[in-house]
């Protein structure tokens, strides 16, 4: 059996899950609050970040390492193309939101709506908030410009890239900050990738105590 634990609001564990769909691979998901996490989950991940990947016995900790593994094991569907250079290009985007974006906009909007609520009981902080929200449009300008010229985020063909930055956005969505109606290239790219089935699940994610935005399972947004 393959078990990922994971949690919805973690942009790392929705790209994990979405990977594995692309590559059709069965699994169980069980959530940890990463706010709230259980000494289990320390036992078989010291760093105490999610997601976790198990199977037969094995476990593969942190979104790089699981990434790097369902590329090579799950050979019949490739998401990073044989061509060094436009692999190169693939690995840049997927840095870039794993990394760039995570701490620009992701750390000032998430932790702030919904970690430092749930773990802290305290309301957001209005300035951290607004430097995210400024963030998100500087990243959004670039996910339409790159949208503009390109099939997919990273060249002709669906990629990582794609799956890192929809997966990504789709937590900012879901709290409905994301003005899709200014950024016309990002939308038809987004709503590319929502109508994969890989995402369906995605879309039906709930995170207790907060409501999605009323457009974000909607193919048509």
């Amino acid at each position: 059996m393959v078990l990922l634990i994971h949690h919805p609001i973690s942009p790392y564990s929705r790209k994990i899950r979405i990977l594995m769909s692309e590559k059709r691979m069965l699994f169980v998901l069980r959530e940890e609050e990463p706010w709230n996490l259980s000494q289990d989950l320390f036992k078989i991940n010291p760093a105490g970040s999610l997601p976790v990947f198990l199977f037969d016995g094995n476990v593969i900790a942190g979104n790089y390492a699981i990434t790097e593994f369902l590329e090579e094991a799950g050979a019949d569907v490739r998401l990073l193309p044989k061509d060094v250079k436009l692999r190169a290009e693939i690995r840049r985007l997927t840095e870039w939101f794993d990394d760039k974006f995570y701490r620009e906009v992701y750390k000032n909007i998430v932790y702030e709506k919904v970690i430092r609520r749930f773990a802290l009981g305290k309301a957001p902080d209005s300035r951290i908030l607004k430097t995210g929200l400024n963030n998100l449009a500087f990243h959004m300008e670039y996910v339409d410009w790159l949208a503009e010229r390109r099939n997919y985020l990273g060249g002709d063909e669906f990629s990582l890239a794609d799956i890192t930055a929809a997966a990504h956005l789709s937590v900012i969505d879901y709290l409905g900050d994301i003005s899709w109606d200014g950024y016309k290239n990002a939308k038809l790219w987004y709503s590319k990738i929502k109508s994969r089935p890989s995402f369906k699940d995605i879309l039906k994610d709930n995170i207790k105590g907060i409501l999605p935005a009323k457009h974000y399972a909607n193919l048509d947004f």
